[in-house]
C-alpha cells in the first residue's frame, strides 16, 4: 500500500531539515576553525529570517536592522562555545529574540506585532477558510479585518504566549525547536500555543459567527 501523501511530504520535509542542519553544522565548524567567509554564508542564509522574526517585535526598519546586526555579532562572538547540542538556527533565533527584548527593555518599550500576517509552511491560523470563497470587496474587507483582529489578539498576549505562537504559526518552527529557542520543556510550549490559540479564537469567534453558512456576499 502506498504511503499517504501527507506522510511522504512530512518525511521529505524532515530530510530537508536534516540536510540544512548538516550544512549549518559544517559552516559552524569552519567558523570555529577561523573561516570568516563561512560566517558570512550563515548571515546571508538567515538574515532575512531573522529580520522577519524581529519585525514581529519591532516596527521600525532601521531598528530591526540594528538589532539584527547586534544579534549576528553576538552569535559570532559566541560561536567558539557552540557545541551543536541544538540546531544552529534555533540557537540563533534565541539570541535574536533575547537581543530584541534587551533592546526594547532599554527603551522602556514592549514588543509589538507586525501588522502583516504571512502564511508559512506547517500549521497556520486557518480562519480565512471559514469564510465564503468569493473574491468580492466584502470578503476582502472581512479578510483584512480578520488579519487585524489576529494581530491585535496576538499583541495582547503575555510575552511567553506571544513568542510561542509567533514562532509556531508565523515562522513555522516545530514544537521541539520552539522548546529550544525558549529554553523550556516541550509540554510548556504546547500549553502556551494552545492557550494562545484559544485567546485568538475567542477574539475571532464573533466575527466568524456573523458570517453564517447561508449568508450571501
Amino acid at each position: 500500500m502506498a504511503a499517504p501523501v501527507a506522510t511522504i511530504q512530512a518525511e521529505e520535509k524532515k530530510a530537508s531539515m536534516s540536510s540544512e542542519r548538516d550544512i549549518d553544522h559544517e559552516l559552524v565548524l569552519r567558523v570555529q576553525r577561523g573561516d570568516k567567509k563561512a560566517f558570512e554564508l550563515l548571515v546571508c542564509k538567515y538574515q532575512r529570517k531573522i529580520a522577519r522574526l524581529l519585525s514581529r517585535m519591532i516596527r521600525d526598519q532601521a531598528e530591526i536592522e540594528d538589532v539584527a546586526q547586534e544579534a549576528f555579532i553576538k552569535a559570532y562572538r559566541a560561536l567558539p562555545t557552540f557545541r551543536g547540542e541544538s540546531a544552529f538556527y534555533t540557537w540563533l533565533y534565541r539570541i535574536a529574540i533575547n537581543t530584541a527584548k534587551n533592546y526594547l527593555a532599554s527603551l522602556g518599550r514592549r514588543p509589538v506585532l507586525s501588522t502583516e500576517y504571512e502564511d508559512e509552511d506547517g500549521e497556520t491560523l486557518d480562519t480565512a477558510a471559514q469564510l465564503p470563497d468569493l473574491n468580492t470587496p466584502e470578503t476582502e474587507l472581512m479578510n483584512r479585518q480578520i488579519v487585524a483582529t489576529v494581530n491585535q489578539a496576538v499583541e495582547a498576549l503575555p510575552e511567553e504566549l506571544r513568542t510561542a505562537i509567533t514562532l509556531r504559526e508565523m515562522e513555522g518552527l516545530s514544537y521541539e525547536d520552539i522548546a529550544e529557542v525558549m529554553n523550556c520543556p516541550i509540554g510548556t510550549v504546547r500549553s502556551r500555543i494552545f492557550r494562545a490559540r484559544e485567546a485568538i479564537a475567542a477574539r475571532l469567534r464573533p466575527m466568524i459567527d456573523s458570517v453564517g453558512p447561508d449568508r450571501r456576499w
